[in-house]
């Protein structure tokens, strides 16, 4: 079983930063791909970013392409979602996911295919 736990997430001006982490527990987090999704007041859960167990493929969902970058450190048990030149549509609570059933080197970007799920961090940008 894995536990996260996100962090980082705050109010800043639009086109500022912000850097998310989510630290896991256990041993096996090397094993699980990982995904940060959100979701804003009235809206459903979305994709933001993945990545791979080993940590060499990421995939963005267009929205954030550009401005927002997954990495992980398996050493750590931890992966991180710096967000840059945000903007007030990017205002939401934020999750981060383990997905422990994927084919090795493969990223799925549906939230009911994640075992595992923080308790989000409210990320706010105002115009």
């Amino acid at each position: 079983q894995v536990q996260l736990v996100e962090s980082g997430g705050g109010l800043v001006q639009a086109g500022g930063s912000l850097r998310l982490s989510c630290a896991a527990s256990g041993r096996t987090f090397s094993t699980y791909a990982m995904g940060w999704f959100r979701q804003a007041p009235g809206k459903e859960r979305e994709f933001v970013a993945g990545i791979t167990q080993n940590g060499r493929i990421t995939y963005y969902a267009n929205s954030v392409k550009g401005r927002f970058t997954i990495s992980r450190d398996n050493a750590r048990n931890t992966v991180y979602l710096p967000m840059n030149s945000l903007k007030p549509e990017d205002t939401a609570v934020y999750y981060c996911a383990a997905d422990g059933t994927t084919p090795w080197g493969q990223i799925r970007g549906r939230s009911n295919t994640y075992d595992y799920w923080g308790q989000g961090t409210q990320v706010t940008v105002s115009s």
